[in-house]
Order: C-alpha cells, then structure tokens, then sequence
C-alpha cells in the first residue's frame, strides 16, 4: 500500500499532533492551574504569554523553509514536546512547581510553533492544490479535535483522578505523564506513515534561487491589501482570545463568584462527548462547503456561525439553569458553529500565504493571529473580574464585531477553495 497516495492515513494525526500540545498548553493549564489554586488573574496573564512563540515563529520559520526537510522539523519537535509533557508532569509536585511548570511549558510552546510551521508546510508541498480546500476541513476538524481531546479526555482523565485519589496535585502530575506518553505514540505513528516523497529546502532553492531570510520576510508584506489582512487577523480573533481564557473558570467558579459551580470530571465530559461531536461535524461541513461553492459565498455565514453562540454563554451567566443539559446545548452549538466557521478563516490564510514561501508566509500569518490572541487574552482575568461573568460574555459578543466588519472588504478570488 502506498501511503502517499492516501491523505487520510497521515492527515488526521499530524494535524492533532499540531492540536494537543497547544491544547494543553494554552488551554488544559488554564484548568490545570485553576485547581492547582492560581487566581484567575494570574491564569490569564502567564497562560496567555504561552501564546508568544506563536507570535514570534515567523522569526525562525525561513529557517525551517530552508533549512532541512519539513518532515524531519515535525518528528524532531514532536519528540522533543513529548519529553517536555513528562517533565511537567515530574515538576508538579515539587515546591515553586508554578514557575518550574511554566518555564517547561514554553520549551514545549516555542517546539510546538515550530512543529506547526513544518506541518503546515509539508501539508502544502505534499498535497495537490485542488485537494487542499476539502482538506482544510478535515485538518482543522482534527486540530480541534485534538484540542477537544485535551479539553475533554485529558481533563476527564485529571478529574477522575481528583475524586480517586482526593489530591489535585497527584492527580495533575499523572496526568501529565500521560499527555507526554501520548505524544510519544503520535510521534511514531507519524515517523511511520507520513509521506517521505516531500519537496526538500534543496529542490526548492533549486525553483527559486533569490530566497533568502530578508527576501522571505519582505515578499510577504509587499502583498495586495497586506495593512487589511493584517488588521483583520490581528482582531478577528479578539472576542474567542478572552472567552478561550476565562470560559472555564466560569465552568468551575462557584455560584457565588458567578460561574457554573461544575467539577473537573464534568468540564471534561461535557467538552470530551457532543462537544467532539458537534465540532467533528462542522468541519467537516465547512470544508465541503468552500470545497463545492468556494470561499466568497461562505465566509460571512460561517464567521457568524463562529461568533453567535456567545451568547448562549452570556444565557447561562444571567440565568444559571440547574439542568446540566442547558450547558450541554450551548457547548454544541458553540462547538458546531467553531468547526463550521474557523474554516473559512483557516481557508483564508491559505489563499494570503499563495506564492513562494508558502511555509514562511503561512507562519507569518498565524503569527499575527497568535499576536491577536495573546494580547486580549492576558488582560481577561482583569476584565472579568472587573465585569463579572454575565458583563464580561457580552463584551465577548461585542468585540466579535470587528472582525466581522473587516472580513467585508477583504479581496480574494471569487472560487477560491472551490474543487476544480
């Protein structure tokens, strides 16, 4: 059997291999903390300047564009955030375990950027362009289900341990080991069945000899409409930066600090059963979408798909239902309408990275999103607690709304991601 052939053996476990470690990194340590008795403040300053590999990567990504294959950049970093996990874990029951952890994790953070910039780039060499728009769908639903994993199994998994053993740190400290055994197997797993016939940095230079690290860098922003892009993904993430960051806090929170007063074993369920569902789904669906009518008739109904379900938040926060199925509903639908909607945008980044130096130009682009959600995200602590809960998921709502307004003057082939 000749796997370079078949998309779907290498696709779907390289893309949650991208997923997890940014899951448990950026999201998973805002819960593993929360129990570990760290304020919400300080949850979302520390959690949030994780981000900043993310928003730096284009500074070595035409590195990884010249240097090497993108293959052996994936399975190097992938190990490397493997052995980082088991050390966080070995870290959590030792005295200043709080500043020991966050230092490991931005080993793994700054080897995850790089891991995505490879992965990224060696899905753009390896697959034929008219595959990629229908693809899209089926990478960002894997990403998301890898970050589902780690918000809903690993979190299950750490909560289960809670109740057995009655002690957070014990249970977070296995917990952890786990996460770091996991990526161990999804590093084999992809050593053995990713494809091994990529474009290497040679037979590149090769096609264009004038790259360089300053050329690279400056060809990306001599792009039509560059001051749009840029502003457009720098906020068009700005209302989920906050509510990524302070969502479960207000699962955890008591009643009287205004949150849900849900335990660690149920946040994980309620995100590890429909949650993985509903965003499965919508991703799929949105790159059939694009992948059949194109990016132009899509973009707007998918974002809003993204975007309208804050306010099934903002219900939970003025009402507090007592049934836990009101919750289960709200997650569904923010799940669904993530999956559906983040397609388009992942779809757009595609099309601003079209050129030369995909690779360095894809990571740009995502460097800049990154810098969108780390800047917001370190000052939700200090804006929910001045709002509170119910204030803060409408101020969520509001500043969606930028973005939207943004994405309507954005210009790009009328077909593109449409399947030839």
């Amino acid at each position: 059997m000749k796997i370079d052939n078949k998309p779907w053996f290498w696709i779907p476990l390289l893309n949650f291999a991208s997923g997890l470690p940014y899951a448990i990194i950026i999201s998973v340590s805002v819960i593993m903390y929360k129990n570990l008795g760290i304020s919400n403040e300080d949850i979302g300053v520390y959690t949030s300047l994780l981000y900043l590999p993310w928003v730096v990567k284009p500074l070595w990504s035409p590195l990884i564009e010249l240097i090497g294959t993108k293959r052996k950049w994936f399975l190097s970093m992938q190990l490397l955030i493997s052995i980082a996990f088991l050390l966080v874990g070995l870290a959590i029951p030792t005295n200043g375990f709080f500043m020991m952890s966050l230092a490991i994790f931005w080993v793994a953070a700054f080897a995850s950027a790089s891991n995505d910039i490879a992965t990224d780039g060696f899905y753009l060499l390896v697959l034929p362009e008219d595959k990629q728009s229908f693809f899209i769908g089926i990478r960002s639903t894997f990403y998301r289900l890898s970050m589902l994993a780690g918000n809903g199994l690993v979190v299950l998994f750490a909560g289960y341990l809670e109740h057995k053993y009655g002690d957070n740190t014990k249970a977070w400290s296995y917990t952890m080991i786990f996460v770091g055994l996991l990526m161990t197997f999804i590093t084999a797993y992809n050593f053995i069945f990713t494809p091994k016939n990529e474009i290497n940095a040679v037979e590149s230079k090769k096609e264009t000899p004038h790259q360089n690290f300053g050329t690279i860098f400056i060809s990306f922003f001599k792009k039509k409409q560059i001051g749009l892009i840029l502003a457009f993904v720098l906020v068009f993430r700005l209302g989920e930066s906050q509510l990524l960051k302070m969502l479960s806090p207000f699962l955890l929170d008591g009643k009287e600090l205004g949150g849900m007063g849900l335990d660690t074993e149920a946040v994980g369920i309620i995100y590890g059963t429909f949650g993985v569902a509903a965003l499965t789904l919508g991703g799929i669906l949105g790159g059939i979408a694009i992948s059949r009518h194109g990016l132009t008739k899509w973009m707007f109904p998918m974002f809003l798909a993204m975007h309208l379900p804050i306010i099934g938040f903002i219900l939970l926060a003025f009402f507090h239902p007592t049934s836990i199925y009101y919750i289960y509903a709200v997650v569904i639908l923010e799940q669904f309408g993530y999956g559906f909607g983040f397609t388009a945008f992942m779809m757009y980044l595609i099309h601003v990275a079209e050129g030369e130096s995909k690779t360095a130009h894809y990571a740009l682009a995502t460097g800049f999103m990154a810098l969108g959600m780390m800047l917001p995200g370190m000052l939700s602590g200090y804006i929910q607690k001045f709002l509170g809960y119910q204030n803060f998921f409408i101020w969520v709502l509001i500043a969606t709304i930028p973005g939207l307004i943004l994405s309507r003057f954005l210009v790009f082939p009328k077909d593109f991601g449409k399947k030839s």
